[in-house]
């Protein structure tokens, strides 16, 4: 897609690439902290014999932000090597009744602060993708690492909800970092971010984590079946929650940024990157792009949100 350049865009390259000195914004950083042993939570796409499970955790951004890279905690069967994972998805939501069809009656207790029905397709990064939307790594940091208990396969409509989960578990924790490749750029909102992984022959137990600086809600879950309404682990399934998720978030700020939907988005943005980076080449690269076409595009995609 290379005819989103605007008379107002091609200004404001011209203009990032004679910029003086950069207009300082600060790094992005969200974190829910280390992972506890309170719950596994079911994060895996669909295979042969196995429902695809989604879990999602929330964050918030007070500015326009390029999210570059993420982490994620979860746990792997006893004995797997890392070299057992095989795929990461991503997906981001934002907030019911966003992207959501309000006028169907939900099968679950509530859907009040829970993800949206539908993802943001232009967020979605995939390692499967081709070609690959996101890179990974994976290191396990403790081959024991025992939860309390785990929510997998009894993810019920109302009034069936409550189960109390099943059971504790024990595996080996992983941490996965995740560079997405191109970045996730979004306006200032509230939004759930979801990962799945898949692992060779067995599941993946996404694990909690302590509460975050405020606002923030808390995990919710769904499978194929719930699908596209979402339950609550903790206040509807186990009645031991609210739980979060063991995950962070990075990348930069963009606070001059346009407004999505605004006929200057393009230029602004543009015009706010170049002056914060000191021209939109290096933009590119400090923001993790891997060309200034590449940028384009994804600021494009941006201004489309």
């Amino acid at each position: 897609m290379k005819t989103y350049i605007t008379m107002a865009s091609a200004a404001a390259l011209s203009v990032g690439l004679v910029a003086g000195m950069p207009v300082a914004a600060d790094p992005f950083f969200f974190s829910t902290g280390n992972p506890d042993n309170l719950l596994g939570q079911l994060s895996r796409p669909a295979s042969p014999g196995n429902l695809e499970t989604e879990t999602a955790d929330d964050f918030v951004l007070t500015d326009a932000t390029v999210i570059s890279r993420a982490t994620i905690h979860g746990l792997i069967p006893s004995g797997l090597d890392v070299s057992s994972i095989q795929r990461v998805e991503v997906e981001l939501y934002r907030i019911f009744p966003k992207d959501s069809d309000t006028n169907r009656t939900p099968r679950v207790l509530t859907r009040v602060n829970s993800p949206a029905d539908v993802e943001i397709d232009a967020a979605t990064r995939d390692s499967g993708a081709t070609p690959a939307t996101l890179s990974f790594g994976a290191t396990l940091e403790n081959k024991s690492f025992m939860v309390l208990n785990t929510v997998v396969n009894q993810i019920n409509p109302f009034p069936n909800q409550f189960t109390g989960g099943e059971g504790p578990a024990t595996g080996g924790e992983v941490e996965i970092d995740i560079t997405f490749t191109p970045p996730i750029f979004l306006p200032a909102d509230h939004y759930f971010f979801r990962p799945e992984v898949q692992v060779v022959g067995n599941s993946f137990l996404y694990l909690s984590a302590g509460k975050p600086t405020l606002p923030d809600l808390q995990t919710w879950i769904r499978n194929e079946n719930l699908a596209p309404d979402w339950s609550r682990p903790g206040t509807d399934i186990t009645h031991q929650g609210p739980f979060n998720a063991a995950f962070s978030l990075a990348g930069d700020t963009i606070p001059a940024a346009g407004t999505p939907g605004q006929p200057n988005c393009h230029g602004q943005t543009i015009s706010a990157m170049a002056r914060e980076f000191g021209g939109i080449a290096q933009a590119a690269l400090s923001l993790g792009y891997f060309s200034v076409d590449a940028l384009q595009e994804g600021v494009s995609a941006f201004c489309q949100l």
